[in-house]
């Protein structure tokens, strides 16, 4: 075994690495607009920044230095992309306990800046998650235990498109992770079940994507879906939330 050298310092994050990357306004917009999900291309990075795209290039290339974007080629086109759920997940902590303006924040809802509906890279995010997260609590499905969650069976995962894993089974991850959600300063889950909970409700029609935003429509039967399924009461919008109904 090698033992350490004593002359050599100990290896530490380079947190300067990424403070760099991400210590600019342009460059953060790109990020959150990356945060969706999806890949975007030079110019349409460059237009959500609300910059050149010769400047977004540049910004782009510190960015994949700094490991945060990863750049693919398909065709002619060389589309941009975060470069794990890990990323994502580390700027919704971030976003969560960077200080806002709370004047702002209300300007860009009644703008419909913010989505109510929103995804963060493959989870749902915004008012109607943490509404889910705490309607799964109060059913005694999510059990909130050491900082995390534990899934409990129910009959009511089937209807949301959750395959629970198998107890025997060890995970590499939390199947259930609490995520704090950075508008609403308030949990919603993300993880496998996060994932699971978003797919199933795009796959079912009961929430749309909407063009270059993060931003998702709630549909009519995705309203019927969560009222029946966790009694969720969604009335005009999803910030006037409120749930019910017998525990399982």
């Amino acid at each position: 075994m090698n033992k350490p050298d004593p002359h050599k310092p100990p290896q530490t994050p380079r947190f300067d690495i990424l403070g760099q990357a991400i210590g600019d306004a342009s460059r953060t917009r790109m990020l959150c607009e990356l945060m969706e999900g999806r890949a975007y291309t030079n110019k349409e990075l460059a237009a959500a920044a609300g910059i050149m795209p010769q400047t977004a290039t540049a910004h782009l290339r510190m960015l994949q230095e700094a490991g945060l974007v990863v750049a693919e080629k398909r065709g002619r086109c060389v589309y941009h992309r975060l470069s794990g759920v890990e990323v994502a997940q580390a700027l919704e902590q971030l976003a969560a306990i960077a200080p806002a303006d709370s004047l702002y924040l209300a300007q860009r809802r009644k703008a419909g800046g913010l989505a109510e509906v929103r995804s963060c890279y493959d989870h749902l995010a915004g008012p109607l998650a943490v509404a889910m997260t705490q309607a799964l609590l109060r059913r005694g499905m999510l059990v909130e235990r050491d900082g995390g969650f534990d899934t409990v069976p129910s009959d009511l995962w089937a209807p949301l498109g959750v395959t629970l894993p198998d107890p025997q089974r060890s995970m590499r991850q939390p199947f259930a992770r609490p995520c704090l959600d950075w508008t609403e300063r308030r949990l919603h889950v993300a993880g496998p079940l996060g994932r699971q909970l978003l797919s199933h409700a795009l796959e079912r029609g009961w929430m749309l994507r909407r063009h270059h935003k993060r931003g998702l429509t709630l549909t009519a039967p995705g309203r019927r879906a969560l009222q029946q399924i966790l009694g969720l009461e969604l009335s005009g919008s999803a910030t006037e939330l409120s749930g019910g109904g017998p525990h399982v």
